[in-house]
């Protein structure tokens, strides 16, 4: 697992999570940030674009829901 450090308009510092299962040349990838109260999803392809943010009960039901399909 990767990580990077950013901060984006209007949050405090975000750590920028991306699965080790990634290709080694990235931009293959979603990429993950929490917080105590959200969680932010973004394009690896596209880090400066919009991000999905979202409660982290609603982040551990998709990943529960993706993990058994």
């Amino acid at each position: 697992m990767s990580t990077e450090t950013a901060t984006t308009s209007g949050s405090s510092e975000l750590i920028w999570f991306k699965s080790s299962y990634s290709g080694g040349e990235g931009g293959e990838c979603v990429e993950v940030a929490t917080t105590p109260s959200t969680t932010h999803v973004r394009d690896s392809k596209k880090p400066g674009a919009a991000q999905l943010t979202v409660a982290p009960e609603s982040w551990t039901v998709f990943v529960s829901f993706a993990t058994d399909c």
